[in-house]
């Protein structure tokens, strides 16, 4: 099994910008080509423990023509470029390790058509889920994939991003009908359909959902929808310990109970919602559910969570069917990470997630709780436990090598053991920088090679997010 330790992207080779590329930049682009070291800076640096050098340059795109010149640019002269949304990603997607460009999209955020009747909307990549769901709404329609943060779609697709509601309307993966991406080199490929199913040809749309940027730059998106349901409640319950609050999440689900969302929350994370939003809340082990559908069937699963809980020792349920009340209630997952930062101020996240079967969560969880807890780091736990998924936050001095050793060994020991439970390394970050030697324990050398494979087909100068995913050059 590898250890985890530094990747060795960060300490690669930079690819330099030459004039003659900047030059055709300032020219086609103007102001939105931008050189000053703010703006490189701020796209250099996303929610990763890592610091890099910052791009280059950073071009601020408005269509999909425009993608494709610099594509096109890019490769003539082989350099780097690194497609930029949000900058919300954990384990360092768009930072710029052998410089380059970094390509904001956005302002690529129109949403280009809602067909209402077939319950599928397209919009380009920089539309936010928050502006999306603020204007489907009025159609009674919503998108219910949630990360956590106001992300950009372009970014979720590309990490096939899932969150707080996958337990019931699945990720990413399952939600993309259709892509446009630009590849490399300035080509435009079309993939899918508006057609709920397909058996025509390779999935080309599930090899770019994931790619993580190192395939091409979506540029457009079409979506599966969904009515919103008729009744919607929310409810908190808190428990003596994790493992309570587990074995809970557990039993509902074998269960069959059709829950929308089902989140742990552990007390270190509701202490520190509590200190940031002042919620007054139970400082100790807590899920945060969700039901949907009619109004008899919302209150015919919560009456059953309720009896699960209350077996599993859960007390003290408080519950919301207003849309005030609901906010209230998930302001603390939503606020968990930044809250969770200010426990130990000036510090750095080191966070890892795993996702296991639901019959091995509570194993995966109590043995990586014991060991960072033995190990006296600042932690937190937050997880999407309904669908067996789960993320711990280590709280580092980054002036501490040793604290981000110690940091590194726990992630390290708690992928180990998801793997060795029949799970997978991340459920949800992505691969990025942090997570590639775990890709090969996962994979296995030869699946490795084959994506290898087809990244060098389809990126022959890896000028594509460089240094992502694969160990060593992706080309190597």
């Amino acid at each position: 099994m590898t250890h985890a330790s530094l990747p060795a992207a960060l300490n690669g080779p930079r690819r330099a910008v030459p004039e003659l590329l900047k030059q055709a930049c300032r020219e086609r682009f103007g102001a939105r080509c931008v050189e000053s070291l703010a703006v490189r800076q701020q796209h250099g640096r996303d929610e990763s423990p890592f610091d890099v050098e910052p791009p280059d340059l950073v071009l601020f795109v408005e269509s999909e023509e425009e993608v494709a010149f610099v594509l096109a640019q890019a490769q003539q002269h082989a350099v780097p470029v690194i497609p930029y949304g949000a900058g919300t990603s954990l384990e360092g997607h768009l930072l710029a390790v052998q410089g380059g460009i970094s390509l904001d999209l956005s302002r690529m955020n129109r949403i280009l058509a809602i067909q209402a009747e077939d319950l599928t909307v397209t919009v380009q990549p920089g539309v936010t889920r928050h502006r999306l769901n603020d204007e489907l709404r009025h159609q009674g329609l919503f998108f219910p994939i949630d990360p956590g943060a106001d992300a950009s779609l372009g970014g979720m697709a590309a990490t096939r991003a899932s969150g707080t509601n996958a337990v019931r309307y699945g990720t990413l993966r399952e939600n993309v009908l259709a892509l446009r991406v630009v590849t490399p080199g300035g080509g435009v490929v079309r993939t899918g359909s508006r057609a709920r199913k397909s058996s025509a040809g390779y999935d080309l749309t599930r090899l770019f959902v994931g790619s993580e940027g190192t395939l091409g730059v979506i540029t457009e998106l079409t979506l599966r929808l969904y009515p919103l349901p008729e009744a919607v409640s929310a409810a908190i319950c808190f428990f003596p310990s994790i493992d309570a609050a587990v074995q809970t999440t557990m039993q509902i689900i074998q269960m069959g109970v059709p829950i929308a969302r089902c989140e742990l929350l552990d007390a270190h994370t509701v202490r520190a919602v509590n200190a940031h939003d002042h919620l007054g809340l139970r400082e100790s082990a807590m899920l945060l559910m969700e039901f949907h559908g009619s109004a008899a069937s919302v209150a015919e699963q919560a009456g059953t969570v309720q009896e699960i809980a209350r077996d599993c020792g859960g007390e003290d349920f408080e519950w919301a069917s207003t849309p005030e009340e609901r906010t209230r209630l998930w302001t603390a997952r939503h606020h968990a990470y930044l809250s969770a930062l200010q426990m130990k101020p000036g510090c750095r996240c080191v966070t890892t997630d795993t996702c296991v079967p639901i019959s091995r969560l509570a194993e995966s969880i109590n043995e990586s709780v014991a060991e960072v807890q033995a190990s006296g780091l600042p932690y937190f736990i937050v997880g999407h436990v309904g669908d067996g998924n789960f993320h711990m936050g280590y709280l580092i001095d980054p002036a501490l090598p040793a604290e981000r050793e110690t940091a590194e060994r726990l992630s390290a020991q708690m992928v180990a053991r998801a793997l060795r439970l029949g799970g997978t390394c991340t459920g949800e970050h992505g691969i990025g920088l942090h997570k590639q030697d775990f890709l090969l324990d996962e994979a296995g050398a030869e699946a490795v090679d084959l994506m290898r494979t087809l990244k060098r087909a389809v990126d022959p100068l890896d000028i594509m997010n460089p240094g992502k995913i694969f160990p060593g050059q992706a080309g190597a």
